[in-house]
């Protein structure tokens, strides 16, 4: 067999050939989602786009859904890479120069993805596993207590939180503004949670 079965109903390949195709029609997904919206795209348009038929599409997705949660996925994956990057020299630099870093990384990868956030808006019938839910917060309570080991566990995780809550709400006022507005958004994002972050962890 070339493929798996997953949770969500949709094959898995596990051949190099297979999954080359999941991820041309993984692109052509971004690319429509980015230009039509999440509604307007149709799984004939991505098909045409990837230049496959709509059999291999329903092959590998059985609905937009299946295929918009490996979208997300693969974002996932990728924004998962650049957090590590960035974990990887975060307790030696200042708060905010790791506070810019961090607000760059998320304005760079939402300009190289623009599906990205129209995608943040659509609800979709399948959960997040828990674990992954709960990994990028686990890592910054980790990041918390190496920059101040003062802090009990319990802590560090409510920091977490509430960094990647002020962070997240980011989203809803970024998606519709204006690129001027934009920027000026984020510079205010990085003055709060700097702000946050020097009186809670120094």
């Amino acid at each position: 067999m070339a493929s798996d079965i997953d949770e969500t109903g949709r094959r898995v390949p596990r051949q190099e050939r297979a999954a080359r195709r999941v991820d041309a029609l993984l692109d052509a997904a971004g690319e429509v989602i980015a230009e039509r919206g999440f509604e307007a795209a149709t799984m004939t348009e991505i098909a045409a786009r990837a230049g496959a038929s709509i059999g291999a599409v329903y092959q590998y997705f059985p609905n937009k859904d299946a295929l918009v949660l490996a979208l997300r996925t693969r974002y996932g994956a990728e924004m998962d890479a650049k957090w590590s990057a960035l974990f990887a020299e975060a307790v030696e630099v200042p708060v905010p120069v790791l506070v810019d870093r961090l607000f760059d990384l998320m304005v760079e990868f939402m300009a190289s993805h623009p599906a990205y956030i129209p995608l943040l808006s659509v609800s979709l019938n399948f959960r997040r596993d828990a674990a992954a839910r709960n990994r990028l917060r686990e890592r910054f309570a980790d990041l918390f207590r190496l920059r101040k080991p003062a802090l009990d566990a319990a802590e560090a995780y409510r920091l977490a939180e509430v960094t990647l809550q002020i962070v997240k709400s980011l989203n809803l006022l970024y998606a519709p503004a204006k690129p001027k507005e934009r920027k000026l958004l984020v510079a205010e994002y990085k003055i709060a949670v700097t702000a946050f972050l020097l009186a809670r962890i120094g």
